[in-house]
């Protein structure tokens, strides 16, 4: 069993590849987009343009949760309105709004005065699908690892938009519980989700979720 790292190491990247060796799995770090011959790996370690660069020449397949799953939990989950639609249906927003794509970062997550700041169709198809949502504050923001119908795992990586990294909260695991219990269901087995309370709200509410791959 190997695990296969990108050329650029994060701080997350280094600790991984730090516990990997504890735990005697080897790793390889790739130097370029290109996998080498006979290279075979179990896991990926990585950004989604690398995963989705290297990940089919490995045999290794992220799982991701649906385009419109954010979109689709009822607003008790959300506690806010979320749309998934065109960036070409984006273009014709009037007022401001945090927009973002379902599972990679090809459109930039952040909020747009109107949508005639998103990137135009000059740079991107204006059939990609992108999430509207109103614009909120997040007091802090908590990534939950959810594998096989349980949260397995949890910690604090945010706090009033900036990094601060810390243990979840008790209130943090029971919502990524709940969360599990209610629309597990509908997510890969294996899956990351990051959740967080609202300045304006007084509940925890799922904020966005990543690609990930089986553990």
């Amino acid at each position: 069993m190997t695990l296969v790292l990108p050329p650029r190491l994060t701080a997350s990247a280094q600790r991984l590849r730090e516990a990997a060796h504890r735990r005697g799995l080897p790793t390889v770090r790739l130097p370029t987009f290109e996998v080498p011959a006979g290279t075979h790996a179990d896991h990926l370690h990585a950004g989604p343009t690398f995963a989705d660069a290297v990940a089919p020449l490995l045999g290794i397949a992220p799982l991701e949760a649906p385009h419109d799953w954010l979109a689709g939990l009822p607003r008790d989950f959300t506690r806010r309105e979320i749309t998934l639609i065109t960036i070409d249906e984006a273009y014709g927003l009037r007022r401001p709004a945090f927009v973002k794509s379902p599972n990679d970062k090809s459109i930039r997550a952040m909020t747009y005065t109107d949508g005639s700041r998103l990137p135009g169709p000059d740079a991107v198809d204006r059939q990609t699908p992108v999430l509207v949502s109103d614009i909120v504050d997040f007091v802090a923001e908590y990534r939950l690892h959810l594998l096989d119908g349980a949260v397995h795992a949890g910690s604090q990586y945010a706090e009033q938009g900036r990094l601060r990294l810390g243990p979840a909260t008790a209130d943090a695991l029971a919502f990524g519980a709940d969360l599990q219990a209610g629309f597990g269901h509908t997510l890969p087995t294996a899956i990351v989700v990051d959740v967080g309370p609202m300045s304006v709200r007084a509940a925890l509410v799922p904020a966005t979720f990543l690609r990930t791959s089986r553990c």
